[in-house]
């Protein structure tokens, strides 16, 4: 089913609460329903891809058509002693199938429990948390590709994942809309405890059940993660930069406690966190935003704010980290 909105306030469907409007908003339910949004002669000439709003900043109005996927089918597609694979629709809540997964005992997405968001954006930006990504369960990306007018489907190789990247973000950026996420399940343990606060709030838990894991993820995420529906924001605003082994290595030197951790060809992923409050900026307000006082990857919305205004902070922030460390860190989120 299709439902057409004009003029639509963005303000609800956007965790940053930001006050903008949409000039169009389309929703659809089923992958034949794009056929229709799409046909010749009347396709969208600028769209983009609305999910929960949980990634994402308008610093204007929008002036073309929002595709929003309410689609909520779950399917098991195949099973066997060892595994379960299952098919999501893109308008899925994330942790409402991470939910679902660790009821039926099944491994492999515990750890990205509590992360915002619907499973249509998941693959864009092969989500991850803990030492776990979207890419380790994920076994196909069902998708629209709208310069063709054609349902296609990716597997996983095809869909180039990266530290918070994909095809979705580079070359089908503008040309695909996932309507469905493939996945695989595990029914024996396969604990993910590399991360020691992790570790420590699982051990405190009793031990590596699906349980006591996902509930460590959750209150560990609640603790330092403010809630969108009291502050706006938009989780991690920056991705961890991604530098050579030397970089890191010369970083180490002079701050040992420095967090780094393993990345792609031998370079070192760096806490953009502890970056932005080393450089002085956690806790930092100015105006109707700020730089939450827990987590300093999170940028915030006091009320009232702009996208414009985060813009601005967003600078500030990239500025102090560059001036102290010599590094940029880039936004995670997406600005329009």
């Amino acid at each position: 089913m299709i439902r057409h909105f004009t003029e639509h306030p963005l303000a609800e469907m956007n965790s940053f609460h930001v006050r903008e409007h949409s000039a169009h908003i389309v929703e659809f339910d089923q992958p034949s329903d794009l056929d229709t949004i799409f046909a010749e002669g009347n396709a969208p000439g600028k769209w983009f891809v609305l999910g929960g709003g949980n990634n994402i900043l308008f610093t204007t109005r929008y002036d073309g058509v929002l595709i929003h996927p309410v689609g909520k089918n779950l399917t098991i597609i195949a099973e066997d002693e060892q595994t379960l694979s299952l098919r999501a629709d893109a308008g899925i809540e994330w942790d409402d199938m991470v939910a679902w997964c660790v009821e039926r005992g099944l491994w492999g997405a515990e750890n990205l429990s509590l992360i915002p968001g619907t499973i249509g954006a998941s693959p864009v930006q092969n989500i991850g948390a803990y030492g776990a990504e979207a890419k380790d369960i994920i076994t196909r990306v069902n998708y629209f590709n709208t310069a063709e007018g054609k349902h296609l489907t990716l597997s996983k190789e095809e869909c180039h994942f990266g530290y918070r990247e994909s095809i979705f973000k580079h070359d089908l950026r503008s040309r695909a809309i996932i309507t469905s996420v493939e996945f695989t399940l595990h029914k024996e343990p396969r604990p993910n405890l590399g991360y020691g606060d992790l570790q420590r709030e699982v051990e405190a838990r009793g031990g590596a059940t699906l349980a006591n894991i996902r509930d460590a993820v959750c209150a560990i995420r609640r603790s330092k993660l403010p809630d969108t529906a009291e502050i706006g924001n938009a989780g991690s605003f920056f991705k961890n930069p991604v530098v050579d082994a030397a970089i890191a290595e010369d970083l180490l030197a002079r701050y040992e406690n420095m967090p780094t951790y393993p990345a792609a060809d031998g370079c070192r992923k760096i806490a953009a966190g502890w970056l932005i409050d080393q450089a002085g900026m956690k806790g930092y307000r100015k105006g109707n935003v700020g730089v939450h006082d827990r987590q300093a990857l999170v940028l915030v919305n006091f009320g009232g704010a702009t996208g414009n205004e985060v813009i601005a902070l967003a600078q500030e922030v990239q500025r102090a980290v560059f001036e102290k460390f010599g590094i940029r860190i880039e936004p995670e989120v997406n600005i329009l």
